[in-house]
C-alpha cells in the first residue's frame, strides 16, 4: 500500500509540474505582446505583486500546521481511506509525550530564523535589491515545500531542517518589500499599499480549507507540492514584472514616472541621510512598550494560527475537510474587521472625539484584553457552536492592533528612517513569540485529547496577552519621542561638497575674469 501511495504522489507531482512548464510558457508568450498591460499603472501591479506575494508565502508557511496534524496522527479516528495509505512522519521510536514535543520543535523551528534574518533582510536588500531578495527567498521557501514529503519519509530531523530555511528565507521577504514601498509609493498613497500586506491574512484563510479538502481526497504530501508549486509559479510573475525602482521599468509610462519621481525624491533621500539613534531608542519606554504588548499579541494569535486545527481535531473531533473550513474562515474574516477597526480609529481621531494616545491605547485593549479573556472561556464551553462563536470574536477582535500599537511606531517617530529603526528592534522582540508560543503549547500539552492540558494553554496565553497590554498602558504613548530628529550620517561629506561646490565657483569665477 506504500508503494502504491508513493507511485501516485509521483504521478500527481509530474502532473503539477507539466501544468507549471505550461503555464510558464504561456506567461512568456503573453509577455512578448502586451498592449493592454502597459496601460494598466505599475503602481497597481507592485500592488497586486505585493499582495499576491505575501498571500502565497503565508500559505508555505502555515501549511504545516494543518498537514503535521495528518503526519502525526496516532491513529485518529477522523482519517479516511485516502489518509490510511499516505506516509506519515518518521519520529523513530519514541512516548507520545515524544512525539508532542516534536511537533512542537517542527512548528516552532521555521520562526528560529526568521526572527533571526529580519536584520539580515535589510543588509541583503540595500546590497542585491528586492527583486533578488523577495524573489529568491520566495523560491528557496517553495523549493523546500517541495521536498518536505520526502524529508519526512526520512525523518523528522530533515523536515526541521527544511523549516529552518523556510523560516531564514521568509524573514528576508518584510525588510525587502519594506525598501522597495519606499522607491515606489508616494507617502500620500502608502497607507492604501500598505494593505497589500494583508494579503497574508487571506493567505492562512485559503490555506487551511485547501488543506482539509487535499488532505480528505489525495493525503498530506500534496498539499506541500501543491503550495510549492504555487510558489514557484509566483516566482515566475515576480521575475517577469517586478523591477527594484520606476527607473528600472521598460513598461512604465512617462507621466507615472514623472508623478512619482515629482512625489517620491525628497523622502527617499531622507532615508539615506539619516542616522538612527540606534541607543536611545533601545532606552525608549514607549519603543518597549509597543514591542512589549505585540509580543503578547503574536503570542495569544499564534495560538489560534499554529494550534488552532489540532485542537479542533483532537478535542472537536472534527474531520479534516471541517476542521479546514472552521480554522480558516477566522482569518478570512479577518481582513474585512481590520479595515473596519482602521476606519472607527480614524474616524474618533477626525472627530476629535479621543486623542491620539488614547486611541491607541483603546485599539490595543481590544486587540489583547478582549481576546485576553475570551480564550480564558474557551476551555470551559461545552457548547460547541457557542465555543465556535467565541473562537471567532477572539481572532477577529485581534486585528484591532492595526489601529493600536501596530499603527504607534509612525506616531513616535514620523521620520522615515527612524520608523524603519524602530519598526526592526520592535519587530525582532516580539516575533519571538511565534516561535515560544508553538514551544510552550508543546510543553504543556502532552496528550493532545486531554481538555485540562489545553485550558492550561489558553490560561498562560490569556495571563501574556493582559499582563503585556498593561505594560503599554503604562508606558505607552503617541508623543513624537526626542530623538525623532534628523542627522545626517556624515557632516564630512556635507563640508566636502560645500568646499567643492565653493572650488567650482571659484573655478568658474577665474575663467570669467580672464
Amino acid at each position: 500500500m506504500c508503494a502504491l501511495a508513493y507511485v501516485r504522489e509521483i504521478h500527481i507531482f509530474n502532473l503539477l509540474m507539466q501544468f507549471t512548464v505550461i503555464t510558464f510558457e504561456q506567461l512568456c508568450n503573453f509577455t512578448t505582446n502586451l498592449t493592454l498591460y502597459d496601460k494598466i499603472p505599475a503602481r497597481l501591479v507592485l500592488y497586486f505583486l505585493s499582495w499576491s506575494g505575501f498571500l502565497v508565502s503565508f500559505m508555505m508557511r502555515n501549511d504545516m500546521n494543518f498537514a503535521l496534524v495528518a503526519m502525526i496522527s496516532n491513529g485518529n479516528e477522523t482519517l479516511t481511506d485516502n489518509q490510511n495509505v499516505s506516509t506519515t512522519l518518521y519520529m523513530g521510536s519514541g512516548s507520545e509525550d515524544h512525539s508532542s514535543i516534536v511537533k512542537s520543535v517542527i512548528i516552532s523551528s521555521f520562526y528560529w530564523c526568521y526572527v533571526l534574518s529580519q536584520v539580515v533582510g535589510g543588509v541583503s536588500t540595500q546590497a542585491f535589491g528586492t527583486k533578488c531578495v523577495f524573489g529568491w527567498s520566495q523560491m528557496a521557501t517553495a523549493l523546500c515545500s517541495l521536498l518536505m514529503p520526502l524529508a519526512a519519509e526520512f525523518h523528522y530531523a530533515v523536515v526541521i531542517f527544511l523549516r529552518s530555511i523556510q523560516g531564514f528565507a521568509s524573514g528576508l521577504t518584510w525588510p525587502a518589500m519594506y525598501a522597495m514601498v519606499g522607491y515606489w509609493i508616494p507617502e500620500t498613497e502608502r497607507s492604501r499599499f500598505m494593505s497589500s500586506f494583508q494579503g497574508f491574512s487571506i493567505g492562512i484563510g485559503l490555506t487551511y480549507p485547501l488543506c482539509g479538502f487535499i488532505i480528505t481526497n489525495f493525503g498530506w504530501p500534496l498539499v506541500f507540492y501543491t503550495t510549492g508549486l504555487l510558489g514557484i509559479g509566483w516566482c515566475v510573475l515576480w521575475y517577469i514584472l517586478a523591477y527594484n525602482t520606476p527607473q528600472e521599468h521598460p513598461r512604465i509610462t512617462k507621466e507615472e514616472l514623472n508623478y512619482i519621481e515629482l512625489n517620491i525624491g525628497e523622502d527617499v533621500r531622507n532615508a539615506y541621510t539619516v542616522k538612527v539613534p540606534w541607543g536611545q531608542i533601545f532606552r525608549s519606554l514607549p519603543v518597549w512598550a509597543i514591542a512589549v504588548t505585540t509580543f503578547g499579541r503574536i503570542f495569544i494569535h499564534y495560538v489560534f494560527i499554529v494550534n488552532g486545527p489540532t485542537f479542533m481535531n483532537h478535542i472537536l473531533k472534527f474531520e479534516f475537510g471541517t476542521n479546514g473550513i472552521l480554522s480558516g474562515m477566522p482569518f478570512l474574516c479577518s481582513y474585512i474587521s481590520s479595515v473596519f477597526f482602521c476606519y472607527i480609529a480614524d474616524k474618533l481621531l477626525f472627530h476629535k472625539i479621543l486623542g491620539l494616545t488614547t486611541v491607541r491605547k483603546l485599539f490595543t485593549a481590544l486587540s489583547q484584553v478582549v481576546p485576553g479573556l475570551l480564550i480564558l472561556c474557551i476551555g470551559y464551553i461545552d457548547n460547541i457552536p457557542f465555543l465556535l462563536t467565541t473562537w471567532f470574536i477572539a481572532v477577529i477582535f485581534i486585528t484591532a492592533s492595526y489601529a493600536g500599537a501596530m499603527a504607534n511606531i509612525i506616531d513616535i517617530a514620523p521620520n522615515y528612517g527612524h520608523s524603519g529603526a524602530v519598526l526592526a528592534f520592535c519587530q525582532t522582540i516580539h516575533m519571538s513569540a511565534s516561535f515560544l508560543s508553538p514551544l510552550t503549547v508543546g510543553f504543556l500539552v502532552t496528550q493532545e485529547d486531554s481538555i485540562d492540558q489545553w485550558r492550561t494553554v489558553f490560561e498562560v496565553s490569556g495571563i501574556i496577552a493582559v499582563l503585556t497590554y498593561m505594560f503599554y498602558q503604562w508606558f505607552g504613548t503617541a508623543e513624537i519621542q526626542s530623538w525623532n530628529i534628523l542627522r545626517p550620517i556624515s557632516n564630512h561629506l556635507q563640508e566636502a561638497e560645500k568646499m567643492f561646490s565653493k572650488e567650482n565657483g571659484g573655478k568658474q569665477l577665474n575663467t570669467k575674469t580672464t
